[in-house]
This record gives C-alpha cells, structure tokens and sequence, in this order.
C-alpha cells in the first residue's frame, strides 16, 4: 500500500485514527481536499444526485470505484444485490469490515454481467480522456444485462473557463476541456499523476448514442453536475 492514498486514508478513519484528509493537486486549480468524513457519508448526506442515483438502482448491481462503500451499504439495506469494487487495497479491507460484498478488481477486467452498473462521484472519470471515453462505454456495455442500466453522474467543468464578462475561454488546438491530472497525497503518501474525464452531459449523449446507448438525462445539480442514465 505504498500509494494507495484512498485507502491508507479509509482505513485510519474506520480505525478512529483520523487526523487528517486527503490533499488534491490538478491541472485545472489550486490545491483542494477531500474530507475523509465525506466519504462516509450516510443516506441524509448524499447529494440529491446521488440519492435519485441509488432509488433507480435495480436488479444486480456494481459499485465502480466503490471506496469506502457507502453507495453499497445503503444499496445493501434495502435489500438489492449489490457487490463493491475497486482498485484500493485498503478501500476493499474497509468494504469487507462493513459486511459487503467486495473485490480488489480493475473495471477493465469485470467479467460478469449486471442489471444496474453505478458510476457516482464522477466515476466515468476512469476513461481518463475523451479518446478513451469510447473504450470505457464499450466495456460497460459487455457488462450489462439485457435491459440493463449505467448510471453515472459527471460535470460540465467548462464554467472554470470563464470570463469576468461571461464569455468561455478554451484553447480549440488543446485536449478537451474536461481532461484532468490529479495527483494525491495522504501523509507521506504521494500517488503518481493520473487522467481523470469529466464530460458535460451533451457530449456524453453523442458518445454514448454513437455505440447504441439510450440517453437519458435523469437530473440536473446546482453546481453544472448532472446525473445520467444509459441503457441498452
């Protein structure tokens, strides 16, 4: 667990060894935190996406990037069938303290099938770049069941390229806008830089439609965010 920032942080809050939270360094801002508390937040702490997110959840489901759990724990007490996901030692030994169902396991290298696979907090940002977006709505794809959903929730960050008069800034001859690096660190823990896809809902709609998806904006947040649904 040399790198493994999420879940040293995970495990020292489940421990009650809390002090303090993990430092975000990107391309696009100065540095930010994630508070660990936040990722143990209970059903009245979810943002309203990702409340609307879990009542659609349906049959068998998958928690992509699943960290602490808990999507998968409420998910759990009402009785669906869900399993965790990720690729953080430490976030899959917290998983399994908490009593769920949890793999140390790439999206990538999934196998089987699911009625319901849930992306929150802007977990399509595992395609990295939009060049990869394609790679990863394939994948999820082979992974659904017939009639099967993908629900995610992303931003359309383009507002952070505004003008003081309103108007957008943003270099044509650059990636797309929504291509982060980030970087994070946990006490002496420093990860290596990575691609993270934040991708506004219109554009999602094209690449998705593009591979046979059904797109369907479910609902809008306050703050440029979004919650979708894809289905076969």
């Amino acid at each position: 667990m040399s790198d493994d920032v999420i879940g040293r942080a995970l495990l020292d809050f489940y421990n009650n060894a809390y002090t303090e939270d993990i430092v975000v360094k990107s391309s696009i801002s100065e540095d930010d935190s994630i508070p660990l508390p936040y990722l143990f937040r209970s059903e009245k702490e979810l943002p309203v996406i990702e409340k609307e997110a879990l009542s659609l959840c349906k049959g068998k489901v998958l928690d992509v990037g699943a960290a602490s759990g808990c999507h998968a724990v409420l998910l759990k007490e009402k009785g669906l069938n869900v399993k965790g996901i990720d690729i953080s030692e430490g976030a899959v030994a917290v998983m399994k303290q908490r009593e769920i169902d949890a793999e140390l396991l790439n999206f990538y290298d999934v196998t089987e099938q699911y009625d319901t696979l849930l992306f929150l907090m802007n977990g399509v940002g595992i395609a990295g770049t939009i060049d990869q977006l394609e790679i990863f709505l394939t994948k999820a794809k082979s992974l659904l069941t017939t009639g099967g959903q993908i629900l995610l929730d992303s931003s359309d960050i383009s507002y952070m390229f505004e003008e003081e008069d309103g108007s957008k800034w943003v270099d044509l001859n650059a990636s797309y806008y929504g291509e982060v690096t980030y970087q994070m660190q946990y006490k002496e823990l420093l990860t290596d830089k990575f691609d993270w896809l934040f991708i506004g809902y219109e554009m999602l709609k094209i690449k998705a439609e593009e591979l046979g998806f059904k797109a369907e904006l479910v609902l809008e947040g306050e703050s440029d965010d979004y919650l979708a649904r894809l289905s076969i």
